[in-house]
């Protein structure tokens, strides 16, 4: 069952991201959707579904390989530099 959660949690963004390249495709041709007012906003509202839908999955894959200590530690401590005393 959690299985077909993730699954459904994975799936659904992409479907979000998958329809804002379908407005964007729409915007760049002038077919504007009956749901929005111009082809400006139509394409901002693509551009959006594609950042929140791929951001999220993306966010989801990182999240679940840090879980599973996959993920690569490139943080590095910065160096001090001793305090003088003159």
């Amino acid at each position: 069952m959690a299985r077909f959660i993730a699954l459904l949690l994975l799936v659904l963004p992409g479907f979000l991201a998958a329809y804002g390249i379908k407005l964007i495709r729409d915007a760049f041709f002038g077919e504007v959707a009956p749901v929005f007012l111009n082809v400006l906003v139509q394409l901002f509202a693509g551009l959006a579904f594609i950042v929140i839908g791929i951001g999220f999955i993306a966010g989801f894959i990182y999240h679940r390989d840090q879980k599973r200590q996959r993920t690569k530690n490139n943080r590095k401590e910065p160096i001090r530099k001793p305090d003088r005393k003159d």
